[in-house]
């Protein structure tokens, strides 16, 4: 699907300071001094219009949580989305997941989010899979040691190749749902996509990964 670009984008998040951290490398290994609050620190990468960082936000005010996105005509969807009652405890980066180490230090990050994202079906395309190996070693290295990958996604496939990628990096798997929403899974924050596809009686697809320890 084409994205629709927004020129006005970048101009408008300006004016939430309080929403979007305009220059997030000056937070790294700060974050909580920035937030002026202590408390875990939760990242989800390709965040999207933001439906699920803010109300993961507004759901536990003890958790700093932060959403990144490569593409500002999609994260000002989010911003609006919060614009009028900003949790204090969210911030939006417009931002590569390329250059997450860039963003955060090493052991920085408790929990990683990685939701419905792009499945890059051609075998060509691996590399560009947010759960290929080059990333969980990015992952692996901004993570605290005890730090956990959450992952969701309606793609079998994906679904599939990320349970082999992950598990060849030494991660072990917990809470593993091939049918999410006929799961006893609770608490359950649903994205965009995860409420369309849902809807259409799709399965949703659930990981937890965690480093394996003898």
């Amino acid at each position: 699907m084409r994205l629709r670009k927004k020129p006005w984008a970048h101009e408008y998040m300006a004016k939430f300071p309080n929403v979007v951290s305009e220059n997030p490398s000056a937070n790294q290994g700060r974050w909580r001094e920035y937030f002026q609050q202590e408390g875990p620190l939760h990242v989800e990468v390709g965040t999207g219009k933001g439906r699920f960082i803010t109300e993961m936000a507004r759901q536990h005010p003890d958790i700093l949580f932060i959403g990144v996105e490569k593409y500002s005509s999609v994260l000002v969807t989010g911003v609006q989305r919060v614009e009028g009652n900003p949790p204090a405890n969210l911030r939006l980066i417009e931002a590569d997941v390329n250059d997450i180490e860039d963003l955060f230090t090493p052991r920085e990050i408790d929990r990683l989010y990685i939701n419905f994202t792009d499945p890059w079906p051609k075998k060509r395309h691996a590399k560009r899979r947010l759960t290929h190996g080059d990333f969980l070693q990015k992952y692996d290295r901004v993570l605290t040691d005890d730090g956990e990958i959450h992952f969701k996604t309606d793609n079998q496939g994906l679904f599939e190749y990320s349970l082999g990628s992950m598990s060849q990096h030494g991660l072990a798997f917990k809470n593993v749902s091939l049918d999410l929403h006929r799961s006893d899974v609770k608490h359950n924050v649903m994205t965009e996509y995860e409420e369309k596809f849902a809807g259409k009686g799709m399965r949703i697809y659930r990981l937890e990964a965690y480093r394996h320890t003898l």
